[in-house]
């Protein structure tokens, strides 16, 4: 294994170690200062990043984050999450519901001198909001859902 990649799982590690503790301050640990993130929701930097983390905790107290897979290639780190709770706070400006949630992502990080330094996801917000009330539920089955 190169070093490359044993920085990649190190830092996939320490992402989860974040999670698993609820303490957006680890960010320290694995997000470079001038870290760029391809989110629309989160700001680029570090401090972007720990404010990002301070908030999804406060609208989910109680989520469980799992890493489905992780694939380690080059400067190249991608996990596959599952994150599970309950929408008790405020969260992309929804006061909290009370209800389940479940929310997926697929990230990409790009390693530099030991750090992830950008960042790409993929999230399924549609179910997110759904399970929130924002969007109502799709009728996607069954007679008419077509016409």
């Amino acid at each position: 294994m190169s070093t490359s990649q044993s920085e990649g799982f190190i830092l996939a590690e320490r992402y989860v170690q974040m999670l698993i503790s609820h303490n957006p301050d680890a960010v320290d640990g694995f997000v470079a200062l001038d870290y760029i993130n391809h989110n629309a929701f989160v700001e680029d930097g570090r401090e972007g990043n720990r404010t990002f983390w301070a908030g999804f905790f406060e609208a989910i107290p109680d989520v469980v984050g799992i890493m489905e897979d992780l694939v380690v290639a080059g400067d190249r780190v991608v996990g596959r999450f599952t994150y599970r709770g309950t929408h008790t706070g405020p969260f992309y400006g929804v006061p909290g519901t009370g209800n389940p949630i479940e929310m997926r992502s697929i990230d990409i990080w790009r390693v530099e001198n030991g750090e992830f330094v950008e960042h790409w996801d993929e999230l399924n917000l549609l179910d997110v909001f759904q399970a929130i009330g924002v969007i109502p539920p799709l009728n996607l089955g069954g007679a008419g859902a077509t016409r």
